[in-house]
């Protein structure tokens, strides 16, 4: 049996290190496409010098949902009057006290175009008489509030502002203290403003303090100025701040169309020795709800150390896989779209870290060492993906999508896949650069992992981005197998689905290992996978097919 992927937890991975009242709705969408600018932090010769541009590359890709034309600069090359090329211009205010161009702040102030301030440095502006800027917006910038307390042994978990309200649910900033080193995993700085006008600023949306009953703004808006008082790609997971500003984004832009909620289910990991009886059940059932679903398939099965094979190596070709083209035949006459999950979904003959066998480990990067491998090129890349294409092919299949192994891949991977693949359907991994350093003593790469909500037109890596955003069922079987030790049930995917039923057009789309289904195991993997189906369906979302998913109604 393989190990299983864990569910993708979607923390912003840095790699070197740790670290409500609506809007009402415009009445047209507009016709042309939107054009952003996004200014991000760059202080030279810095450890942070790149994470601005890390979560400006994820604000990139949700502007991506809405096809949008967007430039990323840093905010010191800022010149004055470019504000007036775009439609929105976004600051990511990443770094303390990061000095800015006075025509930046100038032209925030003054603009009639749609700018959007995040987090830090806000004083900069609202602190400075020459700027007018409370006179202005009726907004007040006080300082910053965090924790209130540093954690200890005796109160691991001091109060902050942690929980947003939005369309009647808490979305909770992700918080964790490691006792041990002493160190908090979390984000727990936000910007303080107060409204000083109510005749030209409002609250959006409100964070809350809930141990000390305190409530402050977390989205405020003045006419065309919105300030978000914390950064919401920090941290991020299924419910979320992260997803308040996804579907305020819409409004951010002047982009409203109908709501609409569609779901899609992936049956994963399906290779040469999955079980036949088993994808007959479930694409058995998928039929009987009029469900559409799709495949992860696997082409090419290699077995390089004969751990299921008695030492002796064993490699499958789909050629020679006859129970996949029997499971893939019987899920394709049921409606199954396939989608090509990786060749081989392991790496050579080392351990990826589990095993080396197909399913289990990573294919287009190392991540034992955290980097990519020597053969990284977009030539061995292509080679790759056209080896498992044209076995799949031959075997009468032509997958509609692409997703990389354990939804991790190198830079390079994900710019190379769009020339070989319309779409993508996965949660990714993005990087500040194309073959990143990760060690070196100033100016780290970061990686960051995220995960979207709706359709992506065009990422940072120009993939048309499907996506998967609910997570997947898991049992913790430890004893069978120890790296599978983590519980994810129905009940958290449907709360899940909820949480994504907020956004107007959010996606609910999960995956499932057949492999749950095998007697041995002793999993009531059926019977959840039945019970996540009917309540994601219960909850007012229409199951679609992965190749009709569209980005609007």
């Amino acid at each position: 049996m393989n190990s299983l992927r864990r569910f993708f937890l979607a923390l912003v991975a840095l790699a070197a290190f740790a670290v409500l009242p609506s809007v009402q709705a415009q009445t047209t969408t507009p016709t042309a496409l939107p054009k952003a600018l996004v200014l991000y932090d760059q202080n030279v010769g810095s450890q942070w010098e790149k994470l601005g541009f890390g979560y400006a590359i994820m604000l990139r890709n949700l502007l991506g949902h809405f096809d949008a034309q967007v430039d990323m600069v840093p905010v010191q090359q800022y010149t004055a009057g470019r504000i007036e090329n775009y439609s929105a211009t976004f600051y990511v205010g990443s770094e303390y006290d990061h000095q800015l161009p006075a025509a930046f702040m100038n032209d925030a102030v003054t603009t009639t175009k749609t700018v959007v301030w995040f987090k830090y440095n806000l004083w900069q502006l609202a602190w400075n008489p020459a700027y007018n800027f409370t006179a202005a917006k009726g907004i007040t910038y006080n300082g910053l509030k965090g924790l209130s307390a540093q954690p200890s042994a005796t109160d691991p978990n001091p109060p902050f502002f942690d929980t947003v309200k939005y369309k009647g649910l808490d979305f909770v900033k992700y918080y964790q203290y490691d006792a041990a080193r002493n160190v908090v995993n979390a984000d727990p700085d936000i910007g303080w403003v107060t409204i000083s006008d109510a005749a030209k600023a409002q609250r959006i949306v409100p964070i809350a303090s809930p141990r000390t009953n305190e409530t402050l703004p977390y989205i405020t808006r003045s006419g065309n100025f919105w300030y978000v008082a914390d950064l919401p790609f920090s941290f991020i997971g299924p419910r979320d701040r992260y997803l308040v500003f996804s579907d305020l984004l819409h409004d951010m832009l002047g982009s409203t169309h109908t709501s609409y909620h569609k779901a899609m289910v992936r049956l994963e990991d399906v290779g040469a020795m999955v079980s036949v009886q088993a994808m007959k059940t479930l694409s058995d059932y998928l039929s009987s709800k009029a469900v559409p679903f799709s495949v992860a398939v696997i082409p090419h099965y290699v077995d390089p150390m004969g751990l299921y094979n008695g030492g002796v190596r064993q490699e499958v070709p789909m050629s020679q896989a006859s129970n996949l083209r029997t499971a893939l035949n019987y899920a394709k006459a049921r409606g199954g779209e396939m989608v090509m999950h990786g060749f081989t979904h392991q790496y050579g003959n080392m351990k990826n870290p589990h095993t080396g066998v197909s399913g289990d480990d990573y294919e287009f990067w190392n991540i034992v060492d955290n980097t990519w491998f020597p053969e990284d090129s977009a030539t061995w890349v292509t080679g790759r993906l056209n080896n498992g294409l044209t076995e799949m092919k031959a075997a009468g299949f032509t997958p509609i999508a692409w997703e990389s192994p354990h939804y991790h891949a190198s830079a390079i991977t994900s710019r190379t896949t769009p020339q070989l693949f319309s779409r993508t359907y996965q949660r990714a991994v993005y990087f500040t650069a194309d073959k990143p350093n990760f060690y070196a003593s100033v100016a780290k790469d970061f990686s960051m992992g995220q995960f979207y909500p709706y359709a992506i037109v065009r990422d940072y890596y120009g993939q048309k981005v499907l996506p998967e955003n609910l997570g997947n069922i898991e049992y913790d079987i430890h004893t069978i197998d120890p790296t599978s030790n983590y519980d994810y049930r129905p009940e958290d995917l449907i709360l899940n689905a909820k949480y994504a039923k907020t956004i107007r057009d959010g996606v609910a789309s999960f995956f499932f290992h057949p492999f749950w289904l095998e007697p041995e195991l002793g999993t009531p993997g059926l019977a959840d996978f039945q019970k996540t189906v009917d309540g994601i369906t219960a909850l007012g979302f229409t199951w679609v097919a992965p190749s009709k998913l569209r980005q609007t109604p």
